[in-house]
């Protein structure tokens, strides 16, 4: 689904390389933050478009950080611009609770016309934070720059960052049968992720960008993650994209928090809000903007896994696009160690279960397949860029989200997002692996006829895993859209980072 679903995807797993990978050694945490950004960048006319950012980055080490982002519109007229990317900062303290940092962002993706040209932007700033209570808080330069689509701009940022730490093992530790030590339980933190369909219900008279009447419905398919406060309070953030209607390139990010109150102690009702951005497929948006209020019912099946079924309304304040809303989700619930700085050892987390992780920095190009595969320039391959994050539940098979956006090839605003599995097969001895995997989802944008949205790829790779976490992948696929006449042959290659963490 437009590039929020692996976007997504990437916020919860992307991992700096981390510690040491030997069993009786003790596993650091990982020092990470969550910052938020805003910025009133200039287009050509004279054009004002208020960018959004998202970026999870992981400390390498005392100066440099590395890890994710995203950035979309709210304000203007541009709602539906979208970008995801990789981030980099270098950073400098200069007294205890002020630093000064640096850093870029190179992501895919766009949306809301041809500003982007091809999709690629380029993002760098340089600024400065003051440590609090309640998070850092800072702001800066940056420069905005589209390469092909020959629109730059220069302005002040604010911004807001949630610093946190994380325990990840790097590489695939050996699971080992470890004794519980006497009194070393660690806390833990509730969390849930889920795969979402959606359906918008559409009221007469609400109209599309270019003025005809909205279609009755609009599909969507996504994932979303909530993390607990405590037992009751929540935040959560929801990815998704149009996969069905006629609003094939709508998507949306939605971050939020939440009430849950239990019923039973499997059964329970939850109150939410959220806001987000929004936008494509013609739907009016206008600035980007969308506020989202549901009610859900969430009844386990077992102590893990748990259905919910739910109701809400959503509105774009900026546009003239509002629905009723109507949602099933199919999630996991688990706890993780919440350990605030400090290190953990294999004992300590005898009440853990180890779960071996991959994410993987993936550059894809499809090559034409169907001479209408494209509503222009269709003798351009198209380049794209995003993530892939794999979970596995065995050492073979292995459970799969993508998410990966055009950044070359005049697509600019094609993003897709899809969901499935694989089988990982060693060669034998060697370093030499196969992966085979199949997957489903939505994409739409940048003029490639994917029909409604619905789109299914299938991949073949052979990778070669080196001495650590890390491996690469080259591998060859195919993807179609059974609702158009988009098909493509995907030549792809990736470097993937191979880690576990630890849940009960």
């Amino acid at each position: 689904m437009p590039g929020l679903l692996l976007r997504f995807i990437a916020l919860l797993i992307f991992v700096s390389p981390a510690y040491a990978e030997e069993p009786d050694s003790l596993i650091n945490t990982t020092p990470a933050k969550l910052r938020f950004s805003f910025e009133n960048i200039t287009l050509p006319g004279n054009e004002q478009m208020g960018l959004l950012g998202g970026t999870f980055l992981y400390d390498v080490n005392e100066w440099l950080s590395l890890g994710s982002g995203s950035y979309g519109a709210v304000t203007g007229q541009r709602g539906g611009f979208i970008t995801l990317g990789l981030a980099t900062e270098l950073r400098k303290e200069l007294w205890k609770d002020i630093e000064i940092n640096g850093g870029i962002f190179a992501g895919a993706g766009g949306g809301r016309s041809a500003l982007q040209g091809g999709g690629l932007m380029l993002r760098s700033h340089l600024g400065a934070s003051f440590r609090s209570t309640w998070g850092n808080v800072g702001g800066g330069i940056s420069y905005v720059d589209f390469p092909n689509g020959h629109s730059h701009s220069i302005q002040p940022y604010i911004a807001y960052e949630y610093p946190f730490s994380t325990l990840i093992a790097s590489g695939w530790p050996d699971r080992q049968e470890v004794e519980s030590e006497a009194g070393s339980d660690i806390a833990s933190s509730e969390s849930e992720f889920a795969v979402v369909s959606r359906t918008y219900r559409v009221p007469a008279g609400v109209l599309t960008d270019s003025g005809l009447p909205q279609h009755p419905t609009v599909n969507l398919l996504g994932v979303a993650w909530q993390r607990y406060l405590s037992e009751s309070t929540f935040l959560k953030i929801e990815a998704e994209g149009a996969m069905g209607g006629q609003s094939n390139g709508y998507m949306q990010i939605l971050l939020g928090g939440g009430y849950r109150f239990r019923v039973t102690d499997s059964t329970a009702l939850k109150a939410s809000a959220s806001l987000g951005v929004a936008g494509g497929g013609s739907v009016a948006t206008g600035g980007g903007l969308l506020l989202d209020a549901s009610l859900a019912l969430q009844q386990h099946i077992t102590s893990n896994l748990f259905v919910e079924f739910g109701g809400g309304y959503v509105n774009a304040p900026d546009g003239d696009f509002r629905a009723t809303s109507l949602n099933a989700k199919l999630g996991y619930s688990y706890n993780m160690p919440d350990l605030q700085g400090g290190a953990a050892s294999p004992a300590s987390l005898a009440d853990y279960n180890q779960h071996n992780m991959r994410t993987r920095v993936v550059h894809q190009t499809y090559l034409k397949n169907d001479p209408q595969w494209r509503n222009h320039h269709a003798n351009l391959n198209v380049s794209l860029f995003g993530f892939q994050g794999d979970y596995f539940l065995t050492d073979m098979f292995y459970l799969s989200g993508q998410g990966i956006a055009a950044y070359n090839g005049q697509a600019g605003g094609y993003m897709t997002g899809l969901v499935g599995g694989g089988v990982h097969l060693p060669v034998s001895e060697s370093p030499l692996f196969v992966d085979l995997e199949l997957l489903g989802g939505a994409a739409g944008g940048g003029g490639l006829d994917v029909g409604g949205g619905m789109v299914w790829q299938g991949n073949a790779g052979l990778g070669y895993r080196f001495s650590g976490p890390y491996s690469l992948i080259a591998s060859y696929g195919r993807i179609q859209a059974p609702g158009g006449n988009f098909k493509a042959h995907v030549l792809g290659v990736s470097l993937a980072y191979h880690f576990a963490i630890f849940a009960r």
